[in-house]
This record gives C-alpha cells, sequence and structure tokens, in this order.
C-alpha cells in the first residue's frame, strides 16, 4: 500500500512540474520575440541638391614683382663689396666696388686730349681770322680762307669727339661703383673681392628681388580655363581679375604645407594655348609685407570651383569596398537598401553624387557597420548641422 502511494505521488510532482515547464516555455520565447522586434534607432539624412565648392590645385612658382640681374658695365677687378647675401637693400644703395684706377687714367687721357683739340680748334680759328682782312683787301685770294675754315671745322668736330671721349671716360668710371637699381633683397653673390668681373660674365653679380609683392606663375588645363572664362563671361567680363563671385580669392599653400596668410588674385593669363601640353599660363599676385615669400620659392595655388544644382551626400554615410562607393538607403517602409553610387569630387565634408541618388533619398549616416540589407530601422531624420 505504501508503495502505491509513493509511485502516485511522484507520478503528479513529475506532472505538475512538467506542466510548469510548458507553461514558462512559451512565455521565455515570447520575451524574446519581442526583443526581435526592438527597431534599431538610426540617424538618417536626406539628400538634396546644393550649390558644391570644389577646390583645383595648381603648382605654382614664385618671383619677386622686380627681379633684377645685377651685372658690371665694365671689365676690372672687384674691390668691394658692401652688401651680404639676403640683405634688404635701398634703391641707389652701394652694392659692389670694382677698381677704378684704369678708368680714372682713362678718364685723365681724355680730358687732356680735349683739351688739346681744344687748342687746335682755338688755333684754327685765330687762322680764319687772320686771313678774312687780307681776303678782304684782296691782298690773297679766297682759296686760302676758306681752307682755314675748313680746318677751323675739322678742329672744332675733333673737340666735339674728344668732349664725347670724356663723357665715356667718365660713364665708364661711375660704373665701377654698382648702385641698386631699386629697393629688395639681396641674392647669391658667387664672385669674391678680387676676382676679375665683366660684362661678359655667365653669372651675375647678384640677382636683387622686389618681393613687396610677389607673382605666382602657374598653368591650367585648358577645359578648367574655359570654365573660368565662360563663367567670368556670365558675370558681364571676360577679365578673370574682376570675376570676384566666381573666384573670390586664390589660397597659397607654402611648401611645409601650411597656408600663406595674405590672398592673392589672378591678374594675367597668357595669350595662347600651349599645342603641346593643352595647358594655359596665368599669374597670381600676392602682398608680401612680412617678406615670408622669396624668389625661387614654390606652393600649391588652392582656387575655388563653383558647381550649382550639385547632389550632395555626407561622406560620413558612404562605404567604400573594393573601390565601389556605396549608401545604405531608407526605403518607404523603412527597410534598408544598399545602394552603389559614383561621385565627381569632395566639396568640403561632402561628396559630390553623379549617379545612384536621387534628391529626397534617405541615407544613413552612422553605425554602417552594423547595417544590412533589407534590415528595418527606426530613422532619425537629421539636418546638415547634426552630422
Amino acid at each position: 500500500m505504501n508503495t502505491n502511494l509513493r509511485a502516485i505521488r511522484n507520478a503528479l510532482i513529475i506532472s505538475a512540474f512538467t506542466g510548469l515547464s510548458a507553461f514558462m516555455l512559451p512565455a521565455c520565447n515570447s520575451k524574446a520575440s519581442d526583443a526581435d522586434k526592438r527597431l534599431l534607432t538610426l540617424p538618417v539624412y536626406q539628400i538634396d541638391t546644393g550649390t558644391a565648392v570644389t577646390v583645383k590645385d595648381y603648382l605654382g612658382t614664385i618671383e619677386g614683382k622686380v627681379n633684377v640681374e645685377i651685372r658690371p658695365q665694365v671689365e676690372g677687378i672687384l674691390e668691394k663689396i658692401y652688401v651680404d647675401e639676403g640683405s634688404y637693400v635701398e634703391e641707389g644703395q652701394n652694392l659692389f666696388k670694382i677698381n677704378a684706377s684704369p678708368y680714372q687714367e682713362a678718364l685723365k687721357n681724355a680730358a687732356a686730349e680735349a683739351r688739346v683739340e681744344k687748342a687746335k680748334e682755338e688755333n684754327a680759328q685765330l687762322e680764319v681770322e687772320s686771313l678774312e682782312p687780307l681776303v678782304e683787301n684782296e691782298v690773297i685770294s679766297d682759296v686760302q680762307l676758306k681752307t682755314a675754315q675748313s680746318n677751323k671745322e675739322v678742329a672744332s668736330a675733333s673737340v666735339a669727339k674728344a668732349a664725347a671721349a670724356v663723357a665715356t671716360a667718365k660713364i665708364n668710371l661711375d660704373f665701377t661703383n654698382i648702385k641698386a637699381p631699386t629697393s629688395g633683397y639681396i641674392g647669391r653673390i658667387p664672385k669674391r673681392i678680387g676676382n676679375l668681373v665683366g660684362k661678359g660674365d655667365s653669372q651675375p653679380l647678384t640677382i636683387l628681388s622686389d618681393t613687396r609683392e610677389v607673382y605666382v606663375y602657374f598653368a591650367m588645363s585648358e577645359s578648367d580655363f574655359l570654365y573660368f572664362t565662360k563663367k567670368g563671361r556670365e558675370g558681364d567680363s571676360t577679365d578673370i581679375r574682376n570675376n570676384t563671385s566666381l573666384i573670390p580669392y586664390v589660397r597659397l599653400i607654402l611648401a611645409d604645407g601650411s597656408e600663406y596668410k595674405e590672398r592673392g588674385i589672378v591678374d594675367a593669363v597668357d595669350g595662347q594655348v600651349n599645342s603641346t601640353t593643352g595647358a594655359i599660363s596665368l599669374r597670381a599676385t600676392f602682398p608680401n609685407p612680412d617678406n615670408i615669400l622669396r624668389h625661387g620659392n614654390t606652393g600649391t595655388l588652392k582656387m575655388e570651383e563653383l558647381k550649382p544644382g550639385s547632389l550632395l551626400v555626407p561622406q560620413v554615410a558612404v562605404l567604400e569596398l573594393q573601390d565601389i562607393r556605396y549608401v545604405y538607403v531608407v526605403e518607404d517602409n523603412n527597410s534598408l537598401k544598399m545602394q552603389a553610387i559614383e561621385v565627381d569630387g569632395t566639396s568640403g565634408s561632402n561628396y559630390i553624387v553623379t549617379k545612384g541618388l536621387k534628391p529626397n533619398d534617405k541615407v544613413v549616416t552612422s553605425g554602417l557597420d552594423k547595417l544590412e540589407e533589407g534590415m528595418i530601422i527606426d530613422p532619425q531624420l537629421q539636418n546638415a548641422n547634426s552630422i
């Protein structure tokens, strides 16, 4: 009897436990199902058109606005160097001195020769004056007087020639003292005191650069040039320098990667396109009050190009897989579609889209690594400033 009671009790316990398990299992499955139905909340951006600002880079070379080769005009021994390389000089300041002794002697000789010719002229004049009354009184024929007058003219011409020789000797003497033709900075000085210098030297004594303003010469492609000139005509100007609505300024990036603080303008364009390279040369002018830029420097010019009506997508919304760019587009039912796009450069923090998207499309801008095509999300629309 006791054995039967124990068996019945065990059966009841097992039955109760089985029922409880059966009851709890659906409850757990229901909670798991509710958890699966909770949607991932993600920020999305609605695509729109706008004005893209693209930056074109052009390598440029820098030259001083005034760049003068200082060369000797006379030959001689370099006697003095008054300046040092890199120093700033004012217009008219002494730079070099060539030994002047030969030119001083040449001036003395020319002056002495001029005095001799002057004396000859005076003698010829006296001869004319002495013959004139004799001719008047018919003591001698006028042939002698005409000869004397001719000799006088020759003497006068010799005097003028001697005076010119004196002037030339003075100029040559002045050339021995070489002065700055303009204010600026002294370049390299290859010659040293004691060297023989002359007009035929292959190298100048130095190069004097006025860099208070500098020119940056660069070249752009024919297509870029056509773009800028067409935009210039739209603004009633064919002169690129007046097209401030299109190119408000030109920026210069220095060799160390820093941006030059002053802004320049494009103020000169070459008259023809290079038929070999298909490029055209231009010139930008920059102020240089702090003398940061020097002749011979290089830099990169950055010019802004405006493209109105461009389709822009934030770069943070774009995935790149094997050189193909994708975005996750939010469909009408909030499901995700992986869409390939084509771009044509960047504008700030955006890509300029040429294919794959249209205005009012919504793209996910965050958590892209957690997404899969077909996933349903809870989209939260955001504006451009919050990206």
